[in-house]
């Protein structure tokens, strides 16, 4: 009975820190303003901590947990940011939850909350419907929907978010007109928002995922676990890396002038300047190879769009290396299950980081994958991988 009311008040601090991340995620996306982020994380961290510290575990998991932990705070101590050992901790109180209820529950309140500050933007009390400036585009007053989310980049990830957790709650199950049904609000979107790289990794995740729902038994295919694992977290690390070395060859011995780089500064004027952001986009010009750090400084504090470029800067080289261990390990859970709709998210999400860094954040309400991946690295340690 005792054991029982323990695992009851484990999940319940668990909800309630789950529910404080959903919501202040949900006003970080809206105009609204708020600034005691750091003191509500806070609470969240405590909250999981002792949901964590509830769960019931052998030695060798919390020998892994207490090294983890190490790991991560020592990382906070030398950089000034706790988002690593937050996630960490909450990633290890999720382990026992029921997966798909806590992913309806993140998805439903992501659902409201989005839909909310819809409404309130076409009713004219917070936010613009359309946002006109210049994107950088070429195109002085371009008009693009914003509905209420500040920036259209912003609101299109809010749609691939909630169709990524439909794909995974419901796709295996839901009719094909369920999955047409998803491609036609995505393409809505896309028109009105135009957000280029979105668009892209959506449509190739719909398509992928169209075919998963055809052709069920690819879940077999070992091929396409082994091809995930190669493309990410390796290729995309290796791009990051890439990216980060030809910002630093470029901008040490060459200029715009220079013909040995007109091909680069082509291809970043396609990309908006995301590359060349790694130089002139962050104090000291952080972002490029020779100015990375093993774990970043207290002094790295600036802003990009390329996600995996973000990680090595805000947190440093070993961090992105334990993080791609991580995915590596729920890639692995994912094809002992024969679980082709994990796989596909993590494929998306990390494609998509590549490009973007929505996924690169210290809010966790952000990041519905980590429950995922808390209770599939739970299987590691449990030895079985049955729900």
């Amino acid at each position: 009975m005792a054991t029982e009311k323990l695992q009851k008040l484990q999940k319940a601090l668990f909800y309630i820190a789950l529910t404080i991340e959903l919501v202040l995620m949900i006003v970080e996306k809206s105009e609204i303003s708020f600034g005691y982020e750091s003191h509500v994380f806070r609470v969240t961290f405590l909250l999981t901590l002792l949901s964590m510290v509830l769960v019931k575990r052998d030695k060798k998991e919390w020998f892994t947990i207490a090294a983890v932990i190490v790991f991560t705070f020592v990382c906070y101590e030398i950089s000034g940011k706790n988002d690593l050992l937050r996630i960490a901790v909450f990633m290890m109180a999720a382990r026992d939850i029921d997966l798909k209820k806590a992913m309806k529950y993140s998805f439903f309140v992501s659902l409201c909350g989005f839909s909310l500050i819809a409404l309130l933007a076409l009713f004219g009390l917070l936010g613009d419907i359309y946002l006109v400036t210049d994107y950088g585009r070429g195109i002085a007053n371009e008009s693009r929907m914003v509905l209420g989310f500040g920036h259209p980049n912003t609101l299109f990830g809010c749609v691939y978010v909630l169709v990524l957790m439909w794909l995974w709650l419901y796709g295996a199950k839901a009719p094909l007109y369920g999955h047409l049904v998803t491609i036609l609000i995505s393409s809505m979107f896309a028109y009105l928002t135009r957000s280029r790289t979105a668009i892209v990794v959506l449509v190739l995740t719909l398509i992928l995922a169209l075919l998963i729902r055809l052709f069920p038994k690819l879940k077999n295919a070992k091929i396409l676990y082994y091809l995930t694992a190669l493309a990410t977290p390796i290729l995309c690390t290796v791009l990051a890396f890439a990216a980060a070395h030809l910002a630093d060859a470029v901008y040490n011995t060459g200029t715009k002038e220079d013909p040995r780089w007109h091909w680069f500064w082509q291809f970043d004027e396609k990309m908006n300047g995301r590359i060349s952001n790694l130089y002139y986009g962050v104090p000291e010009h952080g972002g490029i190879l020779s100015n990375l750090r093993l774990i970043a400084g207290r002094d790295v504090d600036g802003y990009f769009d390329l996600g995996w470029n973000r990680l090595m800067y805000w947190y440093g080289i070993l961090p992105t290396i334990f993080i791609a261990a991580v995915i590596l390990c729920v890639i692995y859970v994912c094809y002992k299950k024969k679980d082709m709709w994990t796989l596909l998210i993590i494929l998306s999400v990390s494609v998509y980081t590549i490009i973007e860094a929505t996924f690169v954040t210290r809010y966790i309400g952000r990041c519905f994958y980590l429950l995922i991946a808390g209770v599939y690295l739970g299987y590691l340690f449990k030895g079985k991988f049955d729900d």
